[in-house]
């Protein structure tokens, strides 16, 4: 189960969406040492220009994906992460009434294609989701993060993770994950909403997402 975000965070953060709006240049980001240390793409900047790579591991341009369409981004850990698992479903159930102002969904994870494939089996999904097993745009959202030792020990042994492993500045080889994160942007790829939380068990709620929706849209 997803746990409910602070009310007054999401009052915050809509709030912002009625801030003016100025694209700003983005540079990919260097990893943090940690989830409260990123440094978040921000609203106002643009999708940057990143490569992923689709279903059938064929390498495509984000913003090639977005199609000139309103579009709701994912970060998310990975098809292993229950609350990832809880928070796709919960994007599934709402994606009609996202189609029908226009917007479309579309998943971001360090998961292999195979993964994600298995990821749109288990979770009945219709939308979009594509690997950043190099950490393209994770970096240059600002959301990747090294895991702790103990972190990445725990994952890779009980998860049975094939991530590739990334050394931090000390030489150590960590797991890299994002922080879950959503996004919201216009047809320009122009950012007007975004949430994430450093604590991966809080998800922004679908009611949440479906208001900053149609705030983008009017």
């Amino acid at each position: 189960m997803t746990k409910t975000p602070n009310p007054l965070l999401g009052t915050l953060l809509l709030l912002l969406m009625s801030l003016p709006l100025t694209a700003e240049p983005v540079t990919v980001k260097p990893i943090a040492e940690s989830p409260t240390t990123i440094s978040p793409l921000l609203n106002g900047q643009q999708v940057p220009e990143v490569l992923v790579k689709d279903l059938k591991g064929e390498t495509v341009e984000l913003k090639q994906l977005l199609q000139g369409k309103p579009s709701v981004i994912f970060f998310y850990r990975g098809g292993w992460c229950p609350f990832c698992n809880a928070q796709m479903g919960q994007l599934q159930a709402i994606e009609g009434d996202l189609l029908k102002m226009g917007f479309q969904l579309i998943g971001i994870s360090p998961d292999a294609p195979e993964e994600l494939r298995a990821s749109m089996t288990k979770n009945d999904l219709n939308y979009t989701l594509v690997s950043d097993a190099d950490l393209n745009a994770m970096r240059a959202f600002g959301l990747a993060y090294f895991s702790s030792q103990s972190i990445t020990e725990r994952y890779m042994s009980k998860m049975q993770l094939n991530n590739r492993l990334w050394k931090n500045a000390a030489g150590e080889e960590r797991l890299v994950l994002p922080v879950p994160a959503v996004y919201i942007t216009d047809k320009t790829g122009l950012v007007h909403f975004q949430y994430l939380n450093p604590n991966y068990k809080v998800r922004a709620e679908p009611k949440l997402i479906l208001t900053a929706a149609s705030l983008v849209k009017s």
